[in-house]
């Protein structure tokens, strides 16, 4: 029987399919979670045949109330969690002003903050009882500074940046570890679900990472029990800029970036 399980959620493709991956080539086993079941059936019967491991299988739309309650309910029934990689994510890509796109907005709160909250307090819960646990949360270099024509989505990573530091403070000597992922734009189909990524010159002027490499560093540093972990130079200097530039700059630079072309 598994001893060791992963959950992942957003595992369906980008960075959550590449954690699952890594999940499951150290012989873990792995949840995966996410609301394209056909995609995760397909994945999950692939890690069974390369690496001879368990797989399962649970559907959550996280942008549902009690969603995440229910994830973790079902996912940790009969199973001791090791490792919480709180992957899913979503964002908006557009005016702040505009109300056709507080729909999504809204969904990107809850998914981003409310969902990834609930299951990190779950588990953090659980594995300081067992007192030994990892929880990596996919934060993004938009948590360093804020984001115009992405607003919402710059404050939620803000949010989830902030929260990983302070409960990994708070989790000093318990066993558990948080580390918090920042990378910037990725290989991924991030943009391309809300049709951005060829509207902003973010994803025009810098070559962007795979999803594989992005997800290497992140697992990396889970495992090391670092706190932040900050992908690639440029997103670095992203990260650094609101120190040593005025605040008002760097959110107008910013706003160059995500601006719709």
């Amino acid at each position: 029987m598994t001893k060791e399980w992963v959950l992942v959620t957003g595992a369906s493709e980008g960075l959550g399919r590449e954690f699952a991956d890594l999940a499951a080539a150290e012989g873990r086993g792995v949840i995966l979670a996410s609301r394209q079941v056909d995609k995760l059936e397909a994945l999950a019967a692939d890690l069974r045949a390369r690496y001879q491991v368990e797989a399962v299988v649970i559907a959550a739309d996280l942008a549902q109330p009690g969603a995440a309650e229910q994830l973790w309910q079902a996912a940790s029934a009969g199973r001791v969690i090791d490792i919480l990689v709180n992957n899913a994510g979503l964002g908006r890509n557009g005016d702040f002003a505009d109300l056709a796109g507080w729909a999504r907005e809204r969904a990107s709160i809850e998914v981003n903050v409310t969902a990834a909250t609930t299951l990190m307090k779950l588990a953090v819960a659980d594995m300081v009882a067992q007192g030994s646990g990892r929880v990596l949360n996919v934060a993004s270099v938009a948590g360093f500074l804020p984001g115009p024509h992405m607003a919402v989505y710059h404050a939620t990573k803000a949010y989830f940046l902030s929260l990983s530091e302070a409960v990994a403070t708070e989790l000093a000597g318990t066993g558990v570890k948080v580390t918090a992922l920042c990378p910037g734009a990725t290989q991924t189909n991030f943009f391309a679900a809300d049709d951005a990524e060829k509207a902003t010159l973010l994803t025009k002027v810098f070559p962007l990472p795979s999803a594989r490499s992005v997800a290497v560093k992140g697992w990396a540093a889970m495992k090391e029990g670092r706190r932040i972990r900050v992908t690639g130079l440029m997103n670095w200097l992203f990260a650094v800029s609101p120190r040593l530039f005025p605040r008002r700059f760097t959110a107008w630079l910013t706003g160059q970036f995500l601006r719709r072309r």
